[in-house]
């Protein structure tokens, strides 16, 4: 029976349908038996129906028909699975009562299934590992070919939430950094009540001018009211301040106003593609403990083996990339709860680093772009005596002026840099040399936690 006129005239709600359908075709499909309009439906595959759902009221009811989904789902087993598989799968479905399944139950096992069959294709890719790094080297063609993007859901205090996706992102060696402008659609910096950062996984469909079906995977949620008292500045430029909200994560705020300029959040790429795709919408996801096997022979187990890369970079190019193997801290030299393991000695000149370009973070919002100067971001790996990642850390950090000279070796301004987090601490001291325009790397320690050294090796000191 024909839906009223008066009823499919109010359905007709959606302005990409009347660009793409002329009304008169949509007023003679409207007017078919829904018997009819099913069985055409029944002949178009996966892209065409979620194409159809957005035309209208009608067609999403119709379109989103269980039975429908179902063939869909059938026919995708038949290509991608055994006949023994199609069996076993077909009499395990014949067993599930339909009321016993929610809505849209056969719609979500086929893009289910169908990105399972897709993560399996490039799988075998996140087992190639940099020697360098200890990381999967192919980390960005896998996030790029299974889909993956990132969303910035934005609540405010009257609670009022939008959702918005990056206006710029780039990958460096070990790292992402990923680029939120404000333009004017975020709110005011005191009115935001939580930032929630998801993964995105979106299912390869032909679709143009809409947005695929997906997967959001919870990484990072941050209680802005809570954090407000306690955020530092850690630089500015004539336009913009910005505010470090927790490692990896800042603010930009338009110089003596409230408004948002830009957010930058840095992912490091370890499990970074299991932490997009592998949490949920509300939980994220939880990475396996791995313990080293004991060792009661060695008795500086856990104080030695370490390799150490380190990336220093900005939002356009790198500042430097380095190695550092066999890493190693005596008892005698644990101090404060520390282990520590020195990558660079400021008493050994062989070892000073030069690097490539000032530190300096550019920034781009809308029209307008600028420059805060004595600030970078880092990607830091600390491999342990397995080559397995034991600490892992992509922040923003900065440097501040030295009051008396690191080294009397170089005549120049002298600067710190350090990070810490609950696992360890990074401190590193560089020169500024005014004649050759080069900042050089004179010192680099890592700090480790005791307590991350005795839970992974199953030690005590």
């Amino acid at each position: 029976m024909a839906a009223p006129k008066a009823v499919t005239s109010r359905m007709r709600t959606s302005k990409r349908a009347d660009k793409s359908y002329p009304a008169s075709t949509l007023n003679f499909l409207e007017r078919l038996p829904s018997e009819i309009l099913m069985k055409i439906l029944s002949y178009l595959d996966a892209s065409s129906l979620f194409s159809i759902i957005h035309v209208n009221r009608l067609f999403y009811q119709l379109a989103n028909d269980e039975a429908l989904w179902n063939k869909i789902y059938i026919v995708g087993l038949s290509q991608n699975k055994t006949p023994k598989r199609i069996n076993e799968l077909l009499l395990k479905m014949a067993t599930v009562e339909a009321h016993d399944q929610a809505v849209g139950h056969w719609k979500l096992l086929h893009f289910k299934t169908l990105a399972s069959h897709d993560m399996n294709k490039w799988r075998s890719h996140l087992e190639l590992i940099s020697r360098h790094t200890g990381l999967p080297s192919r980390t960005e063609r896998v996030l790029r070919n299974v889909h993956v993007t990132w969303e910035l859901t934005v609540s405010d205090k009257s609670g009022h939430e939008c959702t918005h996706e990056p206006s710029g992102s780039q990958f460096f060696e070990t790292s992402v950094t990923l680029c939120w402008s404000g333009g004017g659609r975020l709110p005011n910096y005191e009115q935001i009540s939580t930032l929630q950062l998801h993964g995105v996984r979106r299912i390869a469909l032909n679709c143009p001018g809409l947005k695929k079906p997906g997967w959001r995977s919870l990484m990072a949620k941050l209680d802005m009211q809570a954090l407000i008292e306690s955020l530092q500045v850690i630089g500015q430029d004539r336009l913009v301040e910005l505010k470090l909200l927790q490692p990896g994560i800042i603010i930009g705020i338009w110089r003596e106003q409230s408004s948002v300029a830009f957010v930058m959040f840095t992912l490091h790429f370890h499990r970074l593609v299991e932490r997009s795709i592998q949490g949920s919408s509300v939980c994220p996801y939880m990475e396996p403990t791995i313990k080293s096997p004991f060792d009661d022979i060695d008795p500086e187990y856990g104080l030695h083996g370490y390799q150490l890369h380190i990336v220093l970079h900005n939002t356009a190019c790198e500042i430097m990339s380095k190695s550092f193997p066999e890493m190693f801290c005596r008892r005698t030299q644990i101090r404060d709860g520390l282990i520590q393991l020195t990558a660079i000695s400021r008493t050994i000149l062989s070892q000073h680093t030069p690097l490539s370009s000032r530190i300096n973070l550019p920034w781009r919002c809308e029209d307008l772009h600028g420059t805060v100067k004595n600030c970078c971001i880092m990607s830091l790996t600390l491999l342990d005596e397995f080559k397995k990642p034991f600490w892992c850390v992509g922040s923003p950090v900065f440097m501040e002026p030295e009051k008396t000279p690191v080294s009397y070796d170089y005549d120049g301004e002298h600067f710190s840099m350090h990070y810490q987090d609950s696992d360890g601490q990074v401190k590193m001291q560089l020169v500024w040399l005014e004649e050759q325009k080069q900042s050089v790397l004179i010192s680099l320690v890592v700090y480790v936690t005791v307590g991350k050294v005795n839970k992974h090796f199953s030690t005590n000191y």
